[in-house]
């Protein structure tokens, strides 16, 4: 990998990690159309520090905020009804689905789920889900309405982006708004919801770096700086659409790329 390449997949990273687009899908399939070598699994994990860098500030305030009074409130009773308090749990139990799952099936997500057949398909299913969800859904509930009950269902939700192609914050924002939340909270609560698993996620594949059949260090940290910039824009720019807009443009762009695979892959232009 060249410099060149780590800055395009940097920018791709930032992009659409916070995007409900699938980042693991597009660091498969840019390579893929460019005719560069696979980045790797562990290469999106750690560039994922990049994104969750920017997610991080974007949020200090609230992050900050959240984890003093939760832990305030393992000692004084009267804040455990505050909504940070609660706050603190859900994201806490929400992140356990994923981490357990990502262990489990370690293996399987570095290695045969990094087929561009699945993650084709798998852009238009939940393209398609995250519109019935967008359509369905009541879109009344507010960040303050979160339960502990909601907090799983979204943790659960937020296990499936371990299949490459479905995207961690198109699942988590479908997962939210089928129970009713609005877009903006639905986005908001997902952008917390992804800082511990995300930065695990990349801590845990920091040490192939610089392997001789790990990812190597100088291009990886010029996608992550990348990755970095570009999703701290990301991030701004989804919350304000999101406020205003549908999510049909993100399941129009997941349906007609993937479908455009699929004929690429039948036609026998592209391999798996």
């Amino acid at each position: 990998m060249d410099v060149l390449q780590a800055i395009v997949l940097g920018a791709v990273q930032g992009l659409t990690e916070f995007l409900p687009i699938s980042s693991s899908a597009h660091l498969l399939i840019v390579p893929k159309l460019a005719g560069w070598g696979d980045p790797g699994a562990a290469f999106s994990a750690v560039s994922q520090l990049g994104t969750m860098l920017a997610v991080v500030l974007f949020f200090w305030r609230d992050i900050v905020r959240i984890s003093w009074t939760w832990l305030r409130s393992l000692w004084t009773p009267e804040l455990r009804h505050d909504l940070d308090a609660r706050m603190g749990w859900y994201i806490g139990i929400g992140t356990i689905p994923i981490g357990v799952a990502g262990l489990l099936f370690k293996d399987l997500i570095e290695g045969p789920a990094r087929n561009l057949w699945l993650n084709s398909v798998m852009l238009i299913v939940f393209g398609l889900l995250l519109l019935l969800a967008d359509q369905l859904g009541r879109k009344k509930k507010e960040v303050a309405d979160l339960n502990m009950r909601d907090g799983l269902i979204i943790g659960l939700w937020q296990m499936l982006p371990l299949i490459p192609g479905a995207s961690r914050s198109g699942s988590t924002m479908t997962g939210a708004m089928f129970l009713g939340y609005t877009r903006e909270a639905a986005a908001r609560y997902s952008f917390l919801l992804s800082i511990p698993a995300v930065v695990l996620s990349g801590l845990f594949e920091l040490r192939v770096i610089g392997e001789e059949s790990g990812v190597p260090l100088g291009p990886t940290l010029i996608a992550t700086a990348v990755s970095f910039v570009v999703g701290y824009a990301s991030i701004a720019w989804l919350l304000r659409y999101v406020a205003k807009h549908s999510t049909i443009i993100f399941v129009a762009y997941r349906v007609f790329l993937g479908s455009f695979l699929l004929t690429l892959l039948s036609l026998g232009v592209i391999s798996s």
